[in-house]
């Protein structure tokens, strides 16, 4: 069976935005893997490769520090506390995907699948945020760092239409 990773994606902020809430609340049973379960159940055979999402939401959370103090400077205006919980959760996601898994995620869908969470969750302006802030993010990773090797291809990658990427991804 395919793998639906942006059925996948959305579980994730969906389970990301609660264990956020639930966490501030002071509520000391959360637990993301129980969470990421109960809002996979419904839709576990469409989503298919249920790890992408158990793995991918673990992972944020972990990261969920390190991944705020990166966005802080590429969006100095809005301070990640100020930022709306959707909106932070997708940008955590987006940029851990085009941080940590770039190998497997091409940069472009990784900013254009924030781009889409953002438009369906997100208010009337978060997609514009989310691309800035991301499109800012990709510019810092693979066009500063001279380390990366071959940028040429990662550019291109990033430039092409949204209609172009893998579905599967």
């Amino acid at each position: 069976m395919a793998s639906n990773r942006h059925l996948g994606r959305i579980i994730v902020l969906q389970s990301l935005y609660e264990y956020e809430f639930r966490t501030k609340a002071g509520d000391a049973s959360t637990d993301i893997d129980l969470i990421v379960a109960k809002n996979i159940e419904p839709y576990e055979k469409a989503l298919g490769d249920t790890e992408f999402a158990y793995t991918l939401a673990r992972n944020v959370v972990t990261a969920a520090p390190e991944l705020d103090e990166q966005l802080k400077p590429l969006a100095p205006e809005w301070p990640i506390e100020t930022i709306a919980a959707i909106d932070r959760n997708v940008l955590r996601i987006g940029l851990y995907e085009l941080s940590k898994c770039n190998d497997k995620v091409p940069p472009k869908v990784a900013i254009n699948e924030a781009v889409e969470l953002a438009k369906a969750f997100g208010s009337e302006n978060s997609s514009k945020f989310i691309n800035g802030v991301l499109g800012t993010a990709y510019r810092n990773i693979f066009l500063d760092d001279s380390s990366e090797g071959n940028h040429e291809s990662k550019e291109s990658q990033a430039g092409e239409p949204e209609s172009s990427r893998s579905s599967s991804n």
